[in-house]
């Protein structure tokens, strides 16, 4: 079997969320408990029936593709030729860095704490993986600093998700002014940015940068899984420069020749109704004002909450965070997803996912705090 497989160990998110019990208080994956709007299916199921279930292009319908260039708009970016559809953001980034990096040359930063499948599609890939991590002391908030001096030679692309998973931090745009300065002024060939925007329709504060309108070399993954609960539905995009989306298109066809008809169809009526792609942005804005108001009330020290639907909370001085995720499960009946999974520097914290009901987030939060101050 291929070595590389063998080596990349598989999720310990997952591992340790399988353990929930029926009555378990589930603040582990990152799983709208909202229902998607049914029209987005009726009328997918329409054109279904009328037209059947058909390969779509390689590249995606051209509606779809038109209608995600047009929403965002970038300068560059702006047509359909900039766009690829592909199932879930997932392949949209292991296409990306399949397309983007050469193995046998160039090497991919990721910026931690962060999602761990960027540094296992990289291992996948026989991709050269470094980390910089950013500083508990400041909650990981984006510094464009520490993130440059992490730039090393061979580095060709660096991935950042904003608004984070799991941090729940959110790119300023003055650090991201920094960070695009200091690429800029680099000699040789041009750094890539990859942006992960998944959870950007969940973005609470205003100072958000989006590294597209400000940087050419610059690749967007997103898809409609987070804004509009459609997890299942795995339909996603890569957004970009068209020389690199049409080499993109080809890696993506020969991966999943197209993406699911009917779901791109389900897409493209999401961003043909005005206000589609935020049609739940309300109801996580008042989640997250709560939750926030929940974990100030109870004493957990936390990260601060820009965005996303996460909120990191720091353990008691020493604790391991799998020893405390294991033992909130079994003691405690709360599922929470232990810090070490995401990077060495969120080891000690756990990553709440906020999602459930608020009176289940409210209890599953009180009983970390209980658990805590007994550990203290």
């Amino acid at each position: 079997m291929n070595p590389r497989v063998l080596a990349i160990p598989g999720s310990l998110i997952r591992q340790v969320a399988a353990r929930k019990r029926p009555d378990s208080v589930d603040l582990g994956l990152g799983e709208p408990t909202l229902l998607p709007s049914s029209a987005h299916f009726e009328y997918a199921m329409r054109h279904a029936l009328v037209r059947g279930v058909k390969y779509a292009p390689n590249a995606g319908i051209p509606e779809l593709r038109d209608a995600i260039a047009r929403h965002y708009g970038y300068a560059g970016m702006n047509v359909r030729d900039n766009v690829c559809i592909t199932a879930g953001s997932q392949e949209a980034m292991y296409v990306t860095l399949m397309t983007l990096l050469d193995p046998e040359r160039d090497e991919l930063l990721v910026v931690e704490p962060a999602f761990p499948s960027y540094v296992k599609m990289a291992a996948l890939d026989g991709v050269a993986c470094r980390s910089v991590t950013m500083s508990p002391g400041d909650g990981f908030a984006f510094d464009a600093e520490r993130i440059l001096a992490g730039v090393g030679d061979a580095t060709r692309a660096i991935v950042i998700c904003s608004p984070c998973n799991p941090t729940a931090r959110v790119l300023a745009r003055d650090q991201a002014e920094r960070l695009v300065l200091g690429l800029e002024r680099r000699r040789g060939a041009p750094v890539w940015l990859i942006h992960d925007e998944i959870y950007r329709e969940l973005t609470f504060v205003d100072d958000a940068a989006y590294l597209a309108q400000r940087y050419p070399y610059t690749v967007v993954t997103n898809s409609v899984s987070k804004s509009n609960a459609l997890t299942g539905l795995r339909l996603g995009w890569i957004l970009g420069p068209q020389t690199f989306v049409e080499q993109a298109i080809k890696a993506h066809a020969w991966v999943t020749s197209c993406t699911d008809t009917f779901a791109q169809h389900v897409a493209l009526h999401v961003f043909s109704t005005p206000g589609g792609l935020r049609e739940h942005a309300g109801w996580y804005a008042q989640q997250r004002a709560d939750v926030v108001a929940a974990l100030d009330e109870c004493g957990l020290p936390y990260a601060p909450v820009e965005g996303s639907f996460y909120a990191c909370v720091r353990l008691p001085e020493g604790t391991k965070s799998l020893d405390a995720s294991n033992d909130l499960i079994e003691r405690h009946d709360v599922v929470a997803i232990p810090g070490m999974a995401f990077g060495g520097a969120l080891e000690g914290w756990l990553r709440l996912s906020w999602v459930a009901p608020f009176d289940r987030v409210r209890e599953g939060v009180k009983r970390i705090s209980q658990y805590a101050n007994a550990l203290s």
